[in-house]
């Protein structure tokens, strides 16, 4: 109303934002004397209206707590994709600083008082991830190459793009694959030679897609799922209790100090991988199947520690 010198008073912002009059006045007098705002009051307009015309508010009026959400999600996700979105955050938190100095709170203290660690992750090219996120967003057709981790072999794919899931530091691209003519789910550190097309493609219904993130254990989804019961040694339990594997676990804790573990799974390949991470203070009690194949795989480890 300023800017477009409607010449605003308490009355008028009183009853367009149905406040009283005082709480008005003191929006004026924080502005004037928080925000530092050139205002003077024109009697003969009996309204306000900026000396100088060319003064903005600020675009963002940020808490300490705001910040320091900002911040720590740049902490969670540095060197996920290359190191671009802990530039990117870490930018927009100078801005924040720029604007909002009286907290007192630097990047630096930022980074001295937390930190995240991953292992095992498979980091994204930040160029890459730009590129991708930027097609997701405006619905753009991708062309890349996909390297196979089991057999190393290349594939050129057109997809779009329809969501990106951070899981366990590492994106994954749920994308409708026109190769394979169906959902994949591609991480984005095996793709190289990436090019955003053109053409522009109509989002697919999510739920199409959304079995593919949610629902099951890990990183494979299916829309049939199985319950797994993990019963793990009253000594392991007591770190068990604590965690939380999926959303729809259950735990049963059993007289001799035991627990057991139950949860939905869609795909045996990463359950397989975690209950081995706990050698003998674990033992699965159904399904049959997911039991007979941690049985196989301890036979092959018997082979070969023989």
């Amino acid at each position: 109303m300023l800017r477009q010198k409607r010449f605003p008073n308490t009355r008028k912002l009183a009853d367009h934002f149905e406040l009283s009059r005082k709480t008005a006045q003191r929006n004026i007098d924080f502005m004037r004397n928080r925000l530092i705002a050139p205002l003077e009051y024109d009697p003969s307009k009996k309204g306000y209206y900026y000396l100088d015309e060319t003064f903005q508010l600020p675009h963002l009026l940020a808490t300490q707590e705001e910040i320091l959400s900002v911040l720590l999600a740049r902490n969670l996700l540095s060197y996920t994709a290359g190191g671009f979105i802990s530039r990117a955050i870490n930018g927009f938190g100078k801005k924040l600083f720029a604007a909002t100095g009286r907290f007192g709170l630097t990047a630096d203290q930022m980074d001295k008082a937390f930190s995240a660690t991953w292992h095992g992750y498979a980091p994204a090219q930040g160029n890459l991830f730009r590129q991708v996120a930027d097609a997701l967003l405006k619905r753009h057709v991708i062309r890349f190459t996909y390297r196979s981790p089991s057999t190393g072999q290349k594939t050129y794919r057109l997809a779009e793009p329809h969501h990106l899931q951070h899981y366990m530091a590492s994106w994954v691209l749920i994308a409708w694959c026109r190769l394979r003519n169906d959902w994949r789910k591609l991480y984005l550190a095996r793709m190289t030679d990436i090019l955003v097309k053109p053409e522009t493609f109509d989002p697919k219904p999510a739920d199409q897609w959304k079995h593919l993130l949610q629902g099951a254990f890990g990183i494979f989804q299916a829309k049939e799922t199985v319950t797994a019961i993990l019963r793990f040694t009253p000594f392991r339990a007591s770190w068990i209790k604590e965690q939380i594997w999926h959303p729809d676990q259950t735990m049963t804790h059993l007289d001799d100090g035991s627990l057991d573990l139950s949860l939905p799974v869609a795909d045996f390949r990463e359950i397989k991988l975690k209950i081995l991470q706990f050698g003998a203070d674990v033992e699965v009690i159904s399904p049959e199947e997911l039991r007979q194949e941690v049985r196989k795989e301890i036979d092959k480890m018997e082979k070969k520690y023989k």
